[in-house]
């Protein structure tokens, strides 16, 4: 915590005490004098005396007040740079900020991990130690951040700024790997066809493709350096969703916040879709372009040992991380006009039916100097509020869901519907930027347009929620197995009913190695594990696409007059199945009515607390949505994809393992199916259990206010 604290110290010191700190004693005071009013919203009475006490300041304090609500770095606050301190612009900066944390850790990062696997040699559970850097470092840092930069006096932007700059360093280093290591260079054995002649197995040293490494060298060494990247980036992305969300909603009206926050969120999730398409056009860059002409060396970005100039999106994001920072470094504390909003604004926390004392009041007496020591008892106080509690149940389950369809989905649709990785990226796409980026905004709307209070925002989250339940049913919307020989269908039709293997008369006498996995697509419209396999013995090169010929299990059992030439091609079968527009249509209403939720969830997290336990309390439900559905998301639905796999790759290095090759339709998407449904469902029981325990504050309470102002 020594590091927290040394975070906070430097924050606070960017700026003076604000006036409002010094008048936190009559604000004490004010709560403390309530008459039998246990049950009352403590806000209120607070706001009141905040009132008394601003008045009794007079104008010396509004001018130091305004003095501290100036644009600027320490002295530099020229009178021209206050047009930038509004909240408009305040939102603009932050987007950019939500959206670089998209851009890197949801973008480039997973667009770029097989890239680097190849690139380092590193096995899948080393990226996956990678992958959960992030999530652990961000587990790590919520709550110190949270607990001290929510504090009054405490600067909101500092936080944030500094948050940019680590995820900014953290980008270099992981960019730092390519600068550190030798040029790339790759070779492989082309033995690919059938070799009747050598009827011997290959080796899997023929067969592997790995970058050529002086004697004895390694780079394993490097997933330590992406480990201490993804460390970083997490400790910077901390601040961006809780004091940044705080921050906003702190200085614009109730009935605009949840436009800003839609706004907000809604670049959150741009930033990942242009994370993958620029990612993926960086990738048909050499990755060391500035030393090596790629076609020296015979290589095309089609080619099996192609690696793509992945490092690049990091270094160009960790310089937009450090020129974002800078604009965020000169906001105050408080935008102007923060504290009129704040005294007009009505609290909607959620209040104990019985009279015994407010433990929320109790914690927030020693709020303008937290301590370390206070904080199981803050803790405390929000876990007994139990629609806090029930909406953090509800958005881990949602961000269950959401997590694993980033994850998994764009292989459910490429699998499923037979289409390649490519078109099935820009299905994804289609998918999530406009029903994402489109229900998030919406919701927010929403939640303006109607006025909503709490209870309102609550009973809408369970609706959508209910409607997107019902539209899980997209996942039903199937296609039949791909014909895959051995796999899937029989070499011979006589062989139907007996158990399929790769292995066929066919194909006995070529040595074929299942280490060398290269489909081709027959002219019979059948896939095959690779040429060798097909019986292929002879392969033509024509620019980036090879033909097949002499394949003695292709066509054995059709007509002449029906065989083709060439008989196969290193593509894939187009699938005969139409079912994707359906699907596509039905995936497209399931996310908008998903994302229809999220910025109403999380106005509605905001209102059920008390005002100085927003940030504290966004913290804590970011803790619960990581432990419960972000990080077991992707091991939960793995694992019960990976019960659908038919067809593995054996790897020549057994406890590396492999990967699955070819699905079962049926299965895979009766899994995806279940995990989104009972997601789903979980979900709308806690919305439903929030909106039942919820209490509004009483109307005396606010009344009272009301005549105090």
């Amino acid at each position: 915590m020594s590091t927290s604290q040394s975070v906070v110290g430097d924050c606070n010191s960017m700026s003076t005490v604000a006036t409002l700190e010094t008048s936190a004693p009559k604000h004490s005071n004010g709560n403390g004098s309530g008459n039998g009013s246990g049950s009352m919203n403590n806000n209120n009475s607070a706001r009141s005396s905040r009132v008394g006490s601003a008045t009794g300041s007079g104008t010396a304090a509004d001018g130091e007040t305004l003095e501290q609500q100036r644009f600027g770095w320490h002295r530099f606050q020229p009178q021209w740079l206050q047009r930038f301190c509004t909240a408009k612009w305040a939102l603009f900066w932050l987007c950019w900020g939500g959206a670089l944390q998209g851009l890197i850790v949801n973008g480039f990062v997973n667009v770029n991990i097989s890239t680097i696997e190849r690139r380092f040699g590193l096995r899948s559970r080393q990226t996956g130690l990678v992958a959960s850097g992030y999530d652990l470092a961000s587990f790590v840092c919520l709550v110190p951040v949270t607990y001290y930069g929510g504090r009054r006096g405490a600067s909101k932007p500092c936080f944030i700024a500094i948050g940019l700059l680590l995820m900014g360093l953290g980008s270099l280093i992981f960019a730092l790997p390519h600068f550190l290591v030798g040029s790339y260079r790759a070779t492989i054995a082309e033995a690919n066809v059938c070799e009747r002649a050598n009827q011997t197995t290959l080796s899997c040293a023929s067969l592997e493709l790995e970058p050529e490494l002086e004697p004895g060298e390694s780079l394993t060494w490097t997933v330590w350096l992406f480990f201490v990247a993804q460390l970083l980036h997490g400790a910077g992305a901390s601040p961006l969703f809780t004091l940044g969300v705080t921050y906003l909603d702190e200085n614009v009206s109730t009935k605009m916040s949840s436009v800003y926050l839609g706004i907000y969120y809604t670049m959150a999730i741009i930033g990942p879709a242009v994370g993958y398409v620029l990612g993926g056009q960086l990738l048909l860059i050499y990755t060391d372009f500035v030393a090596v002409d790629a076609a020296d060396l015979s290589l095309t970005s089609d080619s099996k040992v192609w690696i793509g100039a992945w490092w690049i999106g990091f270094v160009f994001a960790a310089l937009v991380c450090l020129l974002i920072a800078i604009p965020i470094f000169g906001y105050p504390k408080s935008l102007p006009g923060a504290e009129q909003l704040q005294l007009a604004k009505v609290s909607e926390a959620h209040t104990k039916k019985s009279a015994e004392p407010d433990a929320e009041a109790v914690a927030g007496k020693s709020e303008p100097g937290r301590r370390l020591g206070e904080l199981p008892h803050a803790v405390l106080s929000l876990f007994r509020n139990p629609t806090f509690f029930f909406l953090n149940l509800a958005g881990a389950t949602e961000g269950l869901v959401i997590a694993g369809f980033a994850a998994f989905l764009p292989k459910q649709i490429e699998n499923q519907f037979g289409i390649s990785p490519v078109i099935s990226a820009l299905v994804m796409g289609l998918i999530t930027v406009p029903a994402g980026g489109g229900g998030t905004f919406l919701g927010g709307y929403l939640v303006k347009k109607w006025q909503l209070a709490c209870g309102g925002i609550i009973k809408m989250c369970l609706l959508a929620t209910l409607l997107a339940t019902l539209f899980t049913s997209c996942f039903l919307v199937t296609c039949p197995n791909a014909q895959f020989a051995g796999v899937t269908t029989a070499y011979e039709p006589g062989q139907a009913g007996q158990a399929l293997t790769l292995e066929a008369s066919c194909n006995a006498n070529c040595g074929c190695s299942r280490s060398n996995y290269d489909p081709i697509c027959g002219a019979d419209g059948i896939m095959y594990y690779s040429p060798c396999f097909a019986g292929c013995g002879h392969e033509q090169q024509l620019d980036t696409l090879k033909n097949y010929s002499n394949c003695s299990c292709i066509g054995r059992w059709q007509e002449p007059q029906q065989l083709l030439l060439p008989e196969a091609t290193n593509v894939v079968c187009e699938s005969k199945c139409q079912n994707l527009p359906y699907f596509v249509a039905l995936c497209f209403v399931l996310m908008l009515f998903t994302f229809l939720a999220t910025m109403p969830a999380l106005s509605a997290t905001l209102r059920c607390v008390q005002d100085e336990q927003r940030s504290f309390a966004l913290g804590l439900q970011w803790i619960k949505v990581r432990l419960l559905g972000t990080i077991p998301a992707p091991l939960i639905f793995g694992a019960l994809i990976d019960e659908s796999c038919v067809l593995w790759h054996e790897s020549c290095e057994a406890p590396a393992g492999g990967a699955c090759l070819v699905y079962d339709n049926f299965y895979i998407s009766r899994y995806m199916w279940l995990l989104a449904l009972i997601g789903k469902l979980c979900s709308v029981l806690f919305f439903l259990g929030a909106w039942w325990c919820y209490v509004p504050p009483s109307e005396s309470a606010n009344a009272k206010k009301d005549s105090e102002i």
